[in-house]
C-alpha cells in the first residue's frame, strides 16, 4: 500500500482463525495501524482484498463493523460525557438499545470498581480509569473480533492481570483478538501467535517456540531486537548516560 507517495505496507498476507490472540508488534512505522485502520475500513485506498467474516470489505457494505471492538492507542473520549453515557452512546452506535446498554454497562463498570463514579464526567478521570472505560467500549456490544493497540496504557498491575484474563477467556469462546504492544514480555504472555512487522512486510509469524527457534534468542523483547536489526540498545544507553554525566561550569 502507498500512503502519501510512501510505500506503508508490502505484501502483507495474513490468515487468522477464530480463537487466536495475534501479537501484532513492530517498530514505530512498520505500518502496524495502518493495517488495523485498513481492515476497519477507515482507509480504502489500497491494493489487495482483505476479508473479514468472509466478507470482502470493499464491497462498500458495512455491517461487518458491527462485528468488532477497537482500542485505538490514543483513543479520544467525550470528556463532557459521564462514564455511563459515553458508554450508551458507543453502545447505540453498534444498534444496541438504550436500556440494555445503560444495564450491561452498569454491570462491566462495576466489575472495574468504577461503580461509583459512572454518572461522573470523564474530564475528571486518570488515565487508567479512562482506559478501562475505553476497553469496556470496545466488548460492550459482544464482538467477534478485537483490535487492542496498547490496551493496558495507565493501568495498574492488578487491573493489568484481569486485562490478560478476561483476553484468554474471550479467546476461548472463539474470539479473535489482535494485541498491539511495545511491552514484549506481555505480548509473549498472552500471545498464542506472534506477527512481526517491520517496514511494511511481515519478517515472522508464528508462536513465541517458533520465533525462538527462528532467531535463537530467549525473551521476544531479544528476538524482536534480532529480527528488527536493532542490537545498539546498549550503546545508545551508554552514550545517553555519558552525555548526562558530562561536567559543567556553573561559574
Amino acid at each position: 500500500m502507498d500512503y502519501g507517495g510512501k510505500r506503508v505496507l508490502n505484501g502483507v498476507n495474513l490468515e487468522v482463525s477464530k480463537g487466536q490472540i495475534i501479537g501484532y508488534i513492530g517498530p514505530n512505522g512498520a505500518g502496524k495501524s495502518t493495517t488495523v485502520k485498513i481492515m476497519l475500513g477507515l482507509i480504502d485506498s489500497y491494493q489487495g482484498e482483505v476479508e473479514i467474516f468472509g466478507q470482502d470489505i470493499a464491497s462498500g457494505d458495512p455491517s461487518y463493523k458491527q462485528k468488532i471492538g477497537y482500542v485505538p492507542e490514543n483513543a479520544e473520549a467525550y470528556d463532557n460525557l459521564t462514564a455511563s453515557e459515553y458508554l450508551v452512546f458507543t453502545a447505540e452506535l453498534y444498534g444496541m438499545g438504550r436500556g440494555y446498554a445503560e444495564e450491561k454497562a452498569a454491570k462491566l463498570l462495576r466489575e472495574f470498581d468504577l461503580e461509583d463514579v459512572m454518572h461522573t464526567r470523564l474530564s475528571s478521570f486518570s488515565k487508567g480509569m479512562k482506559q478501562k472505560v475505553l476497553i469496556i467500549s470496545s466488548v460492550l456490544h459482544d464482538p467477534d473480533l478485537l483490535f487492542w493497540d496498547e490496551p493496558l496504557s495507565g493501568l495498574d498491575a492488578s487491573s493489568m492481570m484481569v486485562i490478560q484474563e478476561i483476553l484468554a477467556q474471550l479467546a476461548a469462546q472463539g474470539k479473535t483478538i489482535f494485541y498491539s504492544s511495545h511491552i514484549m514480555d506481555l505480548v509473549e504472555k498472552i500471545s498464542n501467535r506472534i506477527v512481526l512487522l517491520v517496514k511494511g512486510e511481515i519478517v515472522a509469524d508464528g508462536s513465541f517456540e517458533e520465533l525462538q527457534e527462528m532467531s535463537e534468542e530467549g525473551s521476544l523483547a531479544e528476538i524482536f531486537n534480532q529480527l528488527t536489526g536493532f542490537t545498539e540498545h546498549r550503546s545508545k544507553a551508554e552514550q545517553f548516560v555519558a552525555i548526562v554525566q558530562e561536567g559543567q561550569d556553573y561559574a
